[in-house]
């Protein structure tokens, strides 16, 4: 972390989660790594046999190991323990999610019937269209939209791309943090508009799911807040699909037993 961040450097617990979960609307959430560590894939299983509001946890396992499989035998024993994620956004070299030995650990992850996120910027999504071309039974959901240069309102090659990722029917979207790719102090709902409409048009209401990123949101925006962006841009949607968007794709595609 660097300066400005003051906001988020302390703990942030599932009690306090809890609490912004109760005030907007929704009953339980995806836990998701953010360290590269089998200690803290440990530890998010640990607290979701403590606390209910966690359905479910994205975990990180070495997935260039050679004892992959063990580790996967290990942690999918646990019912929450729902998907895998790599940092790929900060690794230096910009194809490294089409590795030799990554694509080998992502083969893996099917016996175990669980999901991958893919973490990337941008410049990595025609390495990432490749990528998924290679798994078509692989269930991967992409996180914050690819984090797309919304405070520079660039929409070009991102939304290209996009559309080539979402022709993959087995690749499904979080939208989620997209206040922190603006200005953090200065953003509208409307911003982020044209391209949850790149979003929704290339990978429908099926293939969508809400996410807060929460408590990295917190530079630029409570958690309710951050949610109400795309719950006020589907006001209009058909009560179905606003229900598929808020919770049930998430239920579908990280297998939740809820």
């Amino acid at each position: 972390m660097c300066g400005g961040m003051e906001t988020i450097m302390k703990d942030h617990m599932p009690p306090q989660l809890d609490e912004e979960l109760r005030k907007a609307g929704f009953s339980g959430s995806v836990a998701v790594q953010a360290r590269q560590s089998i200690e803290e894939t440990e530890w998010l299983l640990k607290l979701a046999d403590r606390y209910d509001i966690i359905k479910g946890v994205v975990g990180w396992v070495d997935l260039q190991s050679s004892n992959l499989e063990e580790q996967l035998k290990k942690y999918s024993k646990h019912p929450r323990f729902v998907g895998v994620r790599h940092v790929v956004q900060d690794e230096p070299e910009s194809d490294f999610i089409l590795g030799k030995n990554f694509l080998q650990g992502i083969a893996t992850l099917k016996q175990f019937d669980l999901a991958y996120d893919i973490l990337i910027f941008p410049r990595h999504l025609t390495h990432a269209i490749k990528f998924v071309e290679k798994f078509p039974e692989q269930t991967f959901i992409l996180d914050h939209i690819a984090k797309p240069y919304i405070r520079d309102k660039k929409i070009s090659p991102w939304k290209e791309d996009i559309e080539q990722l979402a022709a993959h029917p087995n690749v499904y979207c979080k939208v989620s943090g997209m206040v922190t790719e603006t200005y953090w102090n200065g953003w509208k709902p409307e911003d982020f508009y044209p391209y949850l409409d790149v979003i929704f048009k290339s990978f429908g209401t099926n293939r969508v799911m809400i996410g807060s990123d929460w408590p990295v949101c917190k530079l630029a925006g409570n958690y309710s807040q951050v949610l109400s962006i795309v719950i006020d841009y589907m006001k209009d949607f058909p009560e179905k699909e606003k229900a598929r968007v808020l919770g049930e794709n998430a239920i579908k595609a990280y297998k939740l037993k809820i």
